[in-house]
């Protein structure tokens, strides 16, 4: 298949730079077309572990009280994908380019959809 207007070919959704901010709390993703930056707070309720996802639909496990998490650690594992270690211990997601794009590009919508999550939990972004 080729890359036209209407698809995302694979080469650009690797992003050319991964920034990580001084204070640790937000990642600059950077691609040919464009740069997007993801809080360390949004990356971890977006998880892509088991522990946040679930092993199927419906295991999911609402994220709260991550406010104020920043990342640890990053480190590139394979040309596939990151590992993103966070400030609160959690380090079993492994965020590939795909993923990680989808984050990018989306996150005003799972935003959203995140905090109305929170909301009819009666939940907060807060720590306990």
């Amino acid at each position: 298949m080729s890359c036209d207007g209407n698809v995302v070919c694979m080469q650009d959704r690797v992003p050319a730079e991964i920034r990580l901010s001084q204070n640790r709390q937000v990642l600059r993703l950077v691609y040919a077309s464009q740069a997007y930056e993801l809080a360390a707070e949004y990356l971890r309720v977006f998880s892509p572990s088991a522990e946040v996802r679930g092993h199927g639909v419906g295991q999911e496990v609402l994220q709260t009280g991550k406010r104020y998490v920043t990342i640890a650690g990053l480190s590139q594992v394979g040309n596939y994908a990151l590992r993103i270690a966070f400030s609160d211990g959690h380090d079993t997601g492994l965020y590939d380019w795909d993923y990680l794009y989808d984050l990018a590009v989306r996150k005003a919508e799972y935003w959203a959809g995140y905090e109305q999550q929170l909301f009819l939990a009666g939940a907060s972004r807060e720590p306990d």
